[in-house]
Parts: C-alpha cells; structure tokens; sequence
C-alpha cells in the first residue's frame, strides 16, 4: 500500500507540475507581490525606520518570505477548486489510485512552487544588498523552518480548496495570511508599536519564525525563538492536515 500511495503521488505530481511548466505566469505573478512590497518598504520607506540592523532588506527578508508563501498558497486552493469543479476528483474516485496521493501531489507542487518563487525573491534581495555570512548549517535550517511553514500553509490551503463555492471564496482566505506580517516584527521592531498591537504581534506565529529566520542568516543567538517557531509551524501542520483530511473524506465518502 506504501509503494502503491508513492508512485501515485509521484504519477499525480508529474500531472501538476507539468501544468504550472504550462503557465510560468504563475510563478511569475506570486512573486511579483512580495518583490513590489520589498521594493517599496527599502527604497521609500526604508530611510525613514529604524531597526537594529545596518541594512533594512536584511532586517526585511524573512517577512517577505513569508509573504511571497502567503501569496503562494492561493494558486494551491485555486488549483484545487479548479479539479473540484472539473469532475476529475470523481475520475479518480473511479481509478485504482490510493486515495490521498491525489491530495498530497496538489501538496508537493504547492511545495515546489513556493520554493522557486522563494529562490527568485532571495535572488532579487541580493541585487538589492542582502548579504549574510551564515554558514550551511544555519541556511539549512531557515530552508528547512520555510519548508514546514509552507507544508503547515498548504494543507490549510486545502480546505477553501475542497470546500469553496467559488474562485474567489477559493483564493480569498490567503489575504489575512498576506497581511499578518504587518502585525508583526517583519517591517519594524514590535517594541515601536503600542500596547494591544505590541502584546498580539509579539504573540503570533509569524513575529517567532520572522525572529529565528533573522537570527539564523545574521549569525546571531536565536534563543527560544526557533523552539516556538518549530511549534506553531508543527501545530498548524497537523491540524490543517486532520482538518484537510477530514474534509476530503467527507467530500468523497
């Protein structure tokens, strides 16, 4: 059954992916959102905040990753209502295929998708002045704190992707995502914000794993910072990936 559930993945995968080579316009339009925004923040608004670092892009970047797997996430659910609305999930009702293979290779192209739209955005802050002397081991843990949080994101994408009414209900829900950043310590310190916005922007998931991704890639010490990073992006895996499930099951039972 394992070897079976893997090459139908892997069978699905090809299918999904050959359609994003289809439309790089895809890729394209994700990360033209998060490089405006990047754009923006460092060479208009950029002189005018202080942080703590020397250079604002490099105080930057990891809220802009996020935001670019926000952005991301979207075509996941699109891509998903689209086959709903196709009638192929029926199809594969009717196929000798493992069940949540057809789930999980919509999951890994999310996973590759946002992975190139992520390389591209590190490829522009470059050109804009990033620089970081982390070593291997620390780029391999940011990669691997952006897998998880992209993994946690997609399987919550799942969900209006299975459930929506529309194309829009579809894409919709990743706009709050989009906007959590700036509630957090993505653009600015939290300490510059006033007292209920400070409280809740110190409290979410994105102010950790903005905080350890930064630590990460400035060499500095990242505290308990990753330790919750690692728990929210764990937490919110597994309950959208038993919530997404569920509503598979019950979609098709």
């Amino acid at each position: 059954m394992t070897k079976h559930f893997f090459i139908d993945t892997i069978v699905l995968l090809g299918r999904s992916l050959s359609h994003i080579t289809r439309s790089l316009d895809t890729i394209l339009t994700t990360v033209i959102t998060p490089i405006a925004m990047m754009l923006m923040f460092v060479y208009v608004f950029g002189g005018a905040i202080r942080t703590e670092s020397d250079s604002y892009v490099n105080y930057l970047l990891p809220g802009i990753l996020l935001i670019t797997v926000a952005s991301g996430i979207a075509y996941t659910a699109f891509r998903l209502f689209m086959d709903m609305q196709s009638g192929i999930f029926e199809r594969f009702q009717s196929m000798p295929i493992a069940r949540s293979s057809v789930l999980w290779a919509h999951v890994l192209t999310s996973l590759v998708a946002n992975l190139i739209s992520l390389v591209v955005v590190v490829l522009v802050a470059l050109l804009m002045g990033f620089r970081s002397g982390a070593g291997p081991l620390a780029w391999l843990a940011v990669t691997a704190i952006l897998i998880l949080f992209t993994l946690a994101l997609t399987w919550l994408a799942v969900i209006p992707g299975l459930t929506a009414k529309s194309v829009d209900g579809a894409s919709a829900f990743s706009y709050p995502l989009i906007f959590l950043p700036f509630l957090s310590s993505a653009f600015v310190p939290t300490d510059t914000m006033p007292g209920p916005v400070r409280a809740f922007a110190e409290n979410q998931p994105v102010t950790s794993i903005v905080n350890a991704i930064r630590a990460l890639y400035t060499e500095q010490p990242v505290g308990a910072d990753i330790w919750i990073a690692l728990a929210w992006c764990v937490g919110i895996l597994v309950i959208a990936y038993v919530l997404a499930t569920i509503t598979y099951r019950r979609k098709f039972s």
